[in-house]
């Protein structure tokens, strides 16, 4: 059985590179000029535009609804989520989208030597985790009624399933924080990673180039080893 021949394929990230570092840099392109360009957005375009780049950097997701309606139990009436994310077995994630601002995620100042979220940024962690709340308890007739509403929305063979989602929050800047600033935001960050995720459009482009630069140097080595060699 050892001995037997076996098929070897080409590693798929070196037959893609070039394509791949290509896309990523029109991505980087894109929220780079939007972020030069915040005035010519309003906040529905721009949320549609950073979600299509969302789809590309999350792949798992293949799918979004816009305003979803949540249903609040507790006050008998229904909420709307900005955006629901569908992965390829139906799991919905929540996502909400803020244009970024200087200021609106940790303080410049320190309270005891810390510097601590904003309220922009408090609000937005517990507008979501309410969203996540209520859709949970929402379970089976949630499902139900999200499928009735979008069923001609859904991929074919797609069904919206409720277990326990999670959310994203993509808001703020943070190319001019202090290392102080960054390790504190990291704690405040971390301090929800397994209810939510919490990014920077910074974040995104830090992201977006890594992924690229990956690529580039697949593409750089395979155009080396495609290359004679001369002993």
């Amino acid at each position: 059985m050892n001995r037997r021949a076996t098929r070897r394929f080409n590693d798929p990230r070196v037959t893609f590179a070039k394509f791949e570092s290509d896309k990523y840099s029109e991505l980087i392109k894109r929220i780079e000029a939007m972020l030069a360009n915040l005035d010519g957005f309003n906040e529905r375009q721009w949320q549609e535009e950073i979600l299509r780049i969302i789809l590309f950097l999350f792949p798992k997701y293949i799918a979004t609804l816009r305003e979803a309606p949540v249903r609040d139990t507790l006050a008998g009436k229904d909420r709307a989520i900005d955006f629901l994310l569908i992965d390829a077995s139906g799991y919905i994630d929540g996502v909400e989208i803020k244009k970024p601002s200087a200021e609106c995620m940790v303080t410049k100042n320190t309270y005891r030597e810390n510097h601590v979220p904003m309220r922009e940024l408090n609000g937005t962690v517990m507008q979501l985790e309410k969203y996540l709340f209520h859709l949970n308890r929402w379970g089976q007739q949630g499902e139900k009624a999200l499928n009735k509403r979008f069923a001609s929305q859904l991929p074919p063979g797609i069904s919206l399933q409720i277990v326990n989602p999670s959310g994203m929050i993509i808001m703020g800047r943070d190319q001019d924080w202090t290392q102080d600033q960054r390790t504190d935001f990291e704690v405040i960050r971390r301090k929800y990673r397994h209810v939510l995720e919490i990014l920077t459009y910074d974040d995104l482009l830090r992201r977006l180039k890594f992924i690229r630069s990956q690529f580039l140097l697949l593409t750089s080595n395979d155009s080396i080893s495609d290359q004679p060699h001369v002993t």
